[in-house]
C-alpha cells in the first residue's frame, strides 16, 4: 500500500506540474509578493517592520496560502477527476480509497513547504536573520492548520457536482472566511453578528495559531486553537467519509 501510494503521489505531482497556472499561483506568486512587500519595507532587513512583518504578517500569508492551496485548488483537481471518471477508475485499482485521497493531502503538504522555503530564501536580503523563529513548534502548528483545512476542502470537494462549479464555490467559502477570521482587521473591531461567525470558522483559529507559536507563545496558551481544529479535522473528516462521491 505505502509503494502504490508513493507511486500515485509522484503521478499526481507530475500531473499538478504539467498545469504552469497552478504551479505559478501556488509557488510563484505567494513569493513574488513576499518580495513585493519587503522592497515596499525598504530593503533593511533589521528595521522594525520587517520584524513585525515577520512576527505577525507572514503568518496571515501562510494562512492565505493554505486557504487558497486546499479550498481552491483540491476542491478543483477533485471535481475534474470525478467529471472525467478518473477517481471511478482509480476506485477499482488495489489501493484504497484513504491512499488516493492521501495522495492529494501529500501534494498540497509538499508544494506548501517549496513555498514556504523559497520564501524564506528569497526573503533573507529583506527580513533580519537573526530572528528567533520556534521552527519545530511553527511546523507542527501549520500540519495541524493545514490538514483542518483540507479537511474542509475535501467536505466541499465531496458536494461539487462539476468541475465548472468548483472555483465559483471555493471562491464563496474562501473569501469570507478570510475577511472575518483576523487576517486583516482584528475580530474585536468586528460587529457582533461578524465576531459570531470568525468563531465559527477555522481559518481564525489557524490564524491565532500561526500568530502565537510563532510569537513565541506556549502550545497550553493555543489549546482552545489546536482543540478546534482538531474538531474541524475530525467532524469534516467523518462528513466526507459518508458522502463523499467517487462518480
Amino acid at each position: 500500500m505505502v509503494r502504490g501510494l508513493l507511486q500515485l503521489t509522484w503521478l499526481e505531482i507530475k500531473i499538478f506540474l504539467r498545469e504552469p497556472l497552478g504551479a505559478i499561483g501556488t509557488i510563484v506568486i505567494p513569493v513574488v509578493v513576499f518580495l513585493l512587500i519587503g522592497r515596499a519595507m525598504g530593503g533593511r532587513a533589521g528595521s522594525p517592520q520587517a520584524a513585525a512583518f515577520l512576527r505577525v504578517d507572514l503568518p496571515v500569508l501562510v494562512a492565505i496560502l493554505i486557504a487558497i492551496s486546499a479550498v481552491l485548488s483540491l476542491v478543483t483537481i477533485i471535481s475534474i477527476y470525478r467529471e472525467g471518471g478518473i477517481l471511478k477508475r482509480l476506485r477499482a485499482t488495489p489501493l484504497r480509497p484513504q491512499a488516493i485521497l492521501m495522495a492529494h493531502v501529500l501534494v498540497k503538504l509538499l508544494f506548501t513547504a517549496i513555498t514556504l522555503a523559497l520564501m524564506v530564501l528569497a526573503g533573507r536580503n529583506y527580513y533580519p536573520i537573526g530572528l528567533e523563529v520556534p521552527v519545530v513548534s511553527f511546523t507542527l502548528a501549520l500540519l495541524v492548520s493545514l490538514l483542518a483545512i483540507l479537511s474542509m476542502g475535501f467536505v466541499v470537494a465531496s458536494l461539487v457536482p462539476t468541475a465548472r462549479f468548483a472555483q465559483p464555490i471555493g471562491a464563496v467559502l474562501f473569501y469570507p472566511m478570510i475577511a472575518v477570521s483576523g487576517l486583516f482587521t482584528p475580530i474585536e473591531a468586528l460587529p457582533q453578528g461578524l465576531r459570531m461567525l470568525s468563531r465559527m470558522l477555522p481559518m481564525t483559529y489557524v490564524v491565532s495559531l500561526l500568530q502565537g507559536i510563532l510569537s513565541g507563545g506556549s502550545w497550553w496558551a493555543h489549546i482552545a486553537d489546536v482543540a478546534a481544529l482538531a474538531g474541524v479535522i475530525a467532524v469534516c473528516t467523518a462528513i466526507s467519509a459518508r458522502i463523499f462521491r467517487w462518480e
